[in-house]
């Protein structure tokens, strides 16, 4: 809108008769278009060199071993390892599949996830060929191998580039209130350009062709030509700054978007807690083991109650390694596994305990696996030794054990009684209350006769082997996170599959519960009916949801939405899409989350720390306060521009501001600071304020009476009074007569330009707060501040001194003794600002002592 009103202007500056001022126009809209072009340009290479950063590895055996590799560097020939949560990096014809489930829509457009076998003959097209998996499809279910036949252009996924690079995002609310402010700006524009017109042709100081030439220039004047390019290295520099604190944002927009974010709902384990986990206590055989930090034996582990069980300890180590979907650290160094830091510990805890897990995945090949379902909360793998099958389960205690008949004890099988059940649950409490997460783990033998058709068929009458507690500390700066987000009104909630009680000891320790907070479980969220959640939402505001599925994260945030929060929401498995693509800001995990998270996400923790979330929001915040700083002090430059042709018009006043001399304003000496007000750092208490409401505009009224009323009309009233003050030491009169033309005439015009570029020297430093003093902000911690006045201040001295732009600005050089008066106006603009603020924040403080006569001052 902005560009197309400058064409208009353009156009109508050459009907005109003014080639001069049609032609600096389109300098105006080139420069502009160029400067746009170049910070969307850096913008994208920007994004595209943070998005190499992100996880691409996939895994491939290569001879004989199983390892991770680039992406990029998969060739026809390799054999690619898939599970569930996966996204297929290439073409390939499966040689194994275990019940593998694939979401193939971006391809076919079917919604339903469909079945792939390696036993099934290909089909005609390769799209439905069942035996084989296509580049970009994703794994919902299960796992397999398969043959790498194309990888790049030559995969029926490269097919669909060009269609995809076409597709236009929706705007964000960023885009769209620009959008709004533009029309806004657009109009005023337009209608002070009609009035300016029409007052100068009624009151006949003007001919119409000069009144229309002024209802131009006004109407350019007005216009905010930098906005766009400020927004633009706005956010760019933002993402740069987020990028560094390992937070990727995959669309520029999407900064500002966190700045109103109210509530977070984050994951527990890699986010609140570190990504490493280490096992602490077993339960094996009715005994107790404590894991130290040096090397264990097997056998040698330190009891802590009841007789050692070798024997029952010995197969919880080996289902610890063989339901298990890690890969093992290796002797080289090479690391371990490449997702699920549970594994990982269980793996380091079997070599630890002398165990090699690729021997033993070797003596129990894996013929079969029931992947883990949130809703089963287990997975089990269906192994082969000695022509016999056994099935190893691993999962949550209470699931497990309630399809558990027996417990390994003393070598031999023995029955659970109700009992002992509960015995073995106060056991997993305990160990929870610790704040350890407890994992159960089974086994049982399968005939050969017996067909295992589902999970639920495979996992019963299942044997105990015991109990693990793994630690997953609590990383050492999310309390101070969770103590900001609380000071800027946002609310931190956890929601975790976890148990509930290790749930809310970490909560606790992380400061997001409260002593007397209570868990709410996922199936209490299945007992309630939408409204019913809302209320509870409303109302208990609890902190914790526990046994928390997928789904479940989709019910809360668009239950959170509808009560009128910002939800920024984090998730790292397949089933999270949909919960973040429904969050207002979805935050991918970027060590442990799947491919198909990162993609519907909208920013990537490359870190999985909460911590970095709540920096983000900072710099969402800081972002949009920077934008408004931007307008403000291009509009305040506006009154001072805008007045002078009033008393041309109104007063007969010779004209103490020329149109060309308007325009250096706005395109010469005023850009350098409006760019560096647009990447001023975020100011201190930023994130002690409650976050900004949606329905608030970006030109609020608020803006335009500090920028318009109190800070545009100081300006024009200082550099007027210079331009006045040598049409007197001319003339010998104050406001009875003038010098129209000649080189005092000139001389007074730039004295009105020098002091509109002196006030303006000033109003940067006073924009950089709406409440707070420019010397607390602190006059030199924006550089680029300071810089972009040493140019505004050189800019304007090389248009005054060098003859030829002199001349096309019909400009003068000023006499020194004029010097002091131009010196003279910055204090004033800042002192007379200061003192607003001083009284602002005398008034605020009254407010609140009298709200809370308790609180601090």
């Amino acid at each position: 809108m902005l560009a197309l009103l400058l064409w208009v202007g353009a156009g109508l500056a050459f009907l005109a008769g003014l080639p001069q001022l049609g032609w600096a126009i389109l300098t105006i809209v080139l420069l502009n278009g160029l400067f746009s072009f170049w910070q969307e340009y850096r913008s994208s290479r920007l994004i595209e060199t943070l998005g190499r950063r992100l996880p691409s590895a996939v895994r491939v055996r290569r001879d004989g071993v199983e390892q991770r590799a680039r992406a990029r560097d998969l060739v026809p020939g390799d054999l690619l390892v898939l599970q569930r949560g996966d996204c297929v990096a290439a073409d390939a014809r499966l040689l194994a599949a275990a019940d593998l489930r694939l979401d193939c829509s971006l391809l076919t457009g079917e919604a339903e996830p469909v079945e792939r076998w390696a036993e099934r003959s290909p089909a005609a097209r390769l799209a439905e060929a069942e035996n084989c998996v296509l580049a970009g499809t994703t794994v919902v279910d299960g796992g397999g191998e398969g043959i790498v036949f194309a990888t790049g252009r030559q995969t029926a996924f490269g097919s669909l580039a060009e269609l995809t690079q076409r597709l236009a995002p929706e705007p964000s609310p960023l885009q769209r209130e620009l959008a709004t402010a533009a029309r806004a700006i657009a109009a005023v524009a337009v209608v002070v350009g009609l009035v300016f017109f029409l007052a100068g042709s009624v009151a006949e100081r003007l001919s119409t062709r000069d009144s229309f030439i002024f209802g131009v220039g006004i109407l350019v004047a007005l216009v905010p030509e930098g906005l766009l390019p400020t927004v633009t290295l706005a956010l760019a520099l933002a993402v740069q700054r987020m990028g560094r604190q390992n937070a990727i944002v995959k669309r520029l927009s999407s900064v500002e978007a966190l700045g109103c974010t109210t509530v977070i709902c984050t994951d527990k384990t890699g986010t609140i807690t570190v990504s490493e986990m280490a096992a602490r206590e077993l339960w094996a055989g009715d005994t107790s083991y404590a894991v130290g930090d040096g090397g264990l034996q097997l056998g040698s582990l330190e009891a802590r109650e009841g007789t050692p069980d070798d024997s029952a300890l010995a197969a919880l180590l080996r289902s610890a390694v063989l339901c298990n979907n890690g890969i093992p650290p290796r002797a080289d160094g090479q690391a371990g596994g490449v997702s699920d830091p549970l594994d990982e510990a269980l793996l380091t805890l079997a070599i630890e305990a002398g165990i090699d897990p690729d021997e033993e995945r070797r003596s129990y090949p894996r013929i079969k696996e029931f992947p883990f379902h949130a809703e089963r909360r287990r997975m089990s793998t269906l192994h082969r030794r000695d022509g016999q099958r056994r099935l190893f389960v691993k999962g949550g205690p209470a699931e497990t054990l309630a399809c558990c008949r027996y417990e390994l004890r003393d070598g031999q099988p023995e029955e659970l009684d109700g009992h002992r059940r509960e015995v073995l649950l106060e056991r997993t409490n305990a160990m929870s209350d610790r704040g350890l997460r407890v994992l159960a783990f089974a086994s049982r033998d399968v005939a050969e006769e017996e067909r295992l058709e589902s999970a639920e068929a495979a996992e019963q009458a299942l044997v105990l082997l015991g109990l693990v507690g793994l630690e997953n500390p609590l990383r050492p700066e999310v309390p101070a996170a969770v103590a900001r987000c609380r000071s800027a009104g946002i609310r931190a909630v956890m929601l975790t599959g976890d148990h509930g009680h290790t749930a809310l000891v970490v909560a606790r320790q992380a400061g997001i519960a409260g002593e007397d907070a209570e868990v709410v479980t996922g199936a209490q969220v299945d007992a309630l009916d939408d409204d019913g959640l809302a209320r509870l939402l409303a109302e208990k505001r609890p902190a914790v949801f526990a046994r928390v599925a997928p789904e479940h994260k989709l019910r809360l945030v668009r239950a959170y939405r509808r009560l009128g929060e910002v939800v920024a929401v984090t998730g790292d498995g397949v089933n999270d899409a949909p919960a973040l693509k429904a969050a207002d800001i979805g935050v991918a995990m970027g060590r442990t989350g799947t491919d198909v998270a990162r993609e519907a996400a909208d920013m990537v923790l490359m870190d999985d720390n909460f911590a970095t979330i709540v920096r983000a929001v900072e710099e969402g915040r800081a972002v949009y306060d920077n934008i408004k700083k931007f307008l403000t002090y291009v509009l305040t430059s506006n009154v001072a521009e805008a007045v002078p042709f009033l008393l041309f018009i109104l007063a007969g006043v010779p004209l103490p501001l020329t149109i060309l001399q308007v325009l250096l304003v706005d395109l010469g000496t005023d850009l350098f600071p409006a760019l560096a007000l647009g990447v001023d750092p975020p100011q201190h208490g930023l994130m002690a304020r409650p976050p900004r409401p949606t329905s608030e505009r970006m030109v609020s009224a608020r803006l335009l009476v500090r920028a318009l009323a109190l800070l545009g009309l100081l300006a024009a009233a200082l550099s007027l009074l210079g331009y006045f003050f040598v049409q007197w030491d001319v003339t010998g009169h104050l406001l009875r007569s003038f010098v129209d033309e000649g080189p005092r005439y000139r001389e007074a015009t730039t004295m009105t330009l020098a002091g509109v570029v002196a006030c303006q020297v000033a109003n940067a430093f006073a924009c950089r707060s709406e409440r707070e003093s420019a010397f607390r902000v602190g006059l030199l911690s924006n550089q680029a501040l300071l810089w972009a006045v040493v140019a505004e201040v050189l800019l304007l001295t090389a248009v005054i001194a060098l003859p030829p732009l002199r001349g096309l600005f019909e400009l003068e050089p000023v006499h020194p003794r004029y010097w002091p008066v131009l010196a003279a106006f910055p204090l004033l603009f800042l002192g007379a600002e200061e003192a607003r603020k001083l009284v602002v924040r005398r008034l605020l403080r009254r407010q609140r002592s009298a709200a809370n006569p308790l609180a601090p001052a």
